[in-house]
């Protein structure tokens, strides 16, 4: 993770404040022109990035992207170099504590007084937050899965179970954003699979989740829209299908394919070619091509066309193809 020090913050109050100042109602964090820099070292440099409100947002980036980095300074725990960060419509750090009142979050691994139980860690948490936070202790507990170890010292809990104690402490302050760094690390495939389940609760709930991860594929499995940064930079960004769809193939069947390459070729309607299996073309469209007008194309050469089907990319291959593209050309 880019510019984290092992140290963890967790926010959240329990004051709600109409935003006010926001450079897009409709976002609940939007950076324009970001730079941080670390001395001679540029860990974000010039992003812009709109975060939509009510969906699941997924940050992903190779380890040092700066994705903890973000998360600081849209959180205001680390001053910008340059450009501005408006949270929940409010600009950062300028209405940073009416900001973050509003806002749940967890930078890097939680952390908690290891010698007292979940319960009693949770019920310190929520004595300096809002009168209402008191009253939900046990129904975070019960609704993060830790009813049953709330009695416990926390100092023998598992990072799976801790990680899901900090969202525990996120919520008792009913926030509409959360900002989850890595939540779903150390948990195992059924405790992923909560977590996921729990994500999606919070998202219909009308609230905003946002994930920093490195696992692609759960963040398929859970986010709406997702961001993909390298070496501080926005690579991609946007609703998942259409990530994924920017690595799409299509499958082509045909009688000749050698003709049908050549056919394709000559309208430049293709990125990329290759054989799939006998008598069946792997066929990358440019923008804007559709199977449809493939096969129309093809016929119209007089080619029989036996199968068209449409191949979407996984998450985890169009962030490769992305990152590997990224690497060649630097």
């Amino acid at each position: 993770m880019g510019g984290g020090h092992g140290e963890t913050s967790v926010l959240g109050m329990n004051t709600p404040v109409a935003p006010h100042g926001a450079a897009d109602s409709g976002a609940v964090i939007e950076i324009a022109g970001l730079i941080k820099r670390f001395g001679d070292r540029t860990a974000v440099a010039g992003l812009d990035l709109r975060v939509p409100g009510g969906c699941a947002y997924g940050l992903l980036g190779p380890n040092g992207a700066g994705k903890t980095t973000l998360i600081r300074t849209v959180l205001g725990l680390t001053p910008v170099t340059s450009g501005t960060v408006h949270l929940l419509g409010m600009p950062m750090p300028a209405a940073r504590s009416r900001a973050l009142s509003q806002v749940g979050a967890i930078v890097e691994e939680p952390r908690f007084h290891p010698h007292l139980t979940g319960r009693e860690n949770l019920r310190i948490a929520a004595a300096v937050r809002g009168p209402e936070a008191p009253r939900r202790v046990e129904a975070m507990l019960e609704r993060v899965g830790l009813a049953d170890r709330a009695g416990d010292r926390v100092g023998g809990y598992s990072l799976g179970m801790r990680q899901r104690l900090g969202i525990a402490r996120c919520l008792l302050s009913d926030p509409r954003l959360l900002i989850l760094d890595e939540p779903m690390n150390g948990l195992d495939p059924a405790g992923i699979l909560e977590m996921r389940h729990m994500i999606r609760s919070l998202v219909d709930e009308g609230r905003t989740v946002m994930i920093s991860s490195h696992l692609l594929d759960e963040v398929e499995k859970t986010c709406d829209a997702v961001a993909i940064i390298d070496r501080g930079r926005l690579i991609a960004e946007g609703p998942m299908s259409e990530i994924a769809d920017g690595g799409r193939q299509i499958l082509v069947g045909c009688d000749d394919t050698a003709r049908a390459a050549a056919v394709l070729e000559a309208r430049q309607a293709v990125s990329g070619l290759s054989i799939d299996s006998p008598g069946v073309l792997r066929v990358t469209p440019r923008q804007g091509v559709t199977v449809g007008s493939v096969n129309r194309w093809l016929v119209e050469a007089g080619i029989s066309v036996d199968r068209l089907e449409p191949v979407r990319a996984t998450l985890e291959e169009r962030f490769l193809e992305i990152t590997s593209h990224l690497e060649v050309t630097r």
